[in-house]
């Protein structure tokens, strides 16, 4: 998403991140998966929410020059405007898009149907119940005393973020997500 200049990248799960957050608290197998777009996303249960364990990657790609617009077509950017990046890291959004143009916290916006971009509050739980950012993250992401162990199965890839003047940051170090709380829409978490 592109919010104050930032694109940020979303990640689906079923009830987290601004990704996509399940809107069904039901117990699923470890196993289960979810095919949208024509890919499939695995689902990992952290605590009592449900979250897709990939980022997400749908919709058409347009350059970083290009703004998006609410014409009924979901359009990403992707890291350097490479489209093999989105397949690798998945694609960069503006907040406007994510959301589908709503306003309403909990909105499904580009998430599959029975998902939705998380709330704050949702987020605050995922990051309590994991106790450590560091679990989120996919197994060789980030450095240091921020490297990823993934031991959540949560598998976030640091995707990175670009700014309005069209120049992109952080591949492999930073991963930011939107919320769908509408008076965070210019805030993100990382």
């Amino acid at each position: 998403m592109k919010r104050n200049g930032l694109f940020i990248s979303i990640l689906v799960f079923v009830s987290l991140l601004t990704g996509c957050k399940s809107n069904s608290t039901e117990s699923t197998d470890d196993n289960s998966t979810l095919t949208y777009g024509g890919k499939t996303y695995n689902i990992v249960q952290i605590g009592s929410q449900y979250w897709l364990k990939e980022n997400l990657n749908i919709g058409s790609m347009i350059q970083s020059s290009q703004g998006t617009s609410s014409n009924g077509i979901i359009e990403k950017y992707c890291y350097n405007n490479d489209s093999n990046n989105c397949k690798i890291y998945g694609g960069l959004y503006q907040w406007n898009e994510a959301m589908e143009y709503s306003s309403v916290a909990g909105a499904q916006g580009i998430c599959p149907s029975g998902w939705h971009i998380p709330t704050v509050a949702e987020y605050t739980t995922l990051n309590n119940t994991v106790n450590n950012v560091n679990a989120l993250k996919a197994i060789g992401q980030g450095t240091g005393t921020g490297t990823g162990t993934n031991v959540s199965g949560f598998s976030a890839m640091l995707a990175g973020w670009g700014s309005n003047n069209s120049n992109f940051y952080g591949l492999d170090s930073t991963a930011v997500f939107w919320t769908s709380t509408a008076s965070d829409k210019n805030d993100a978490g990382s």
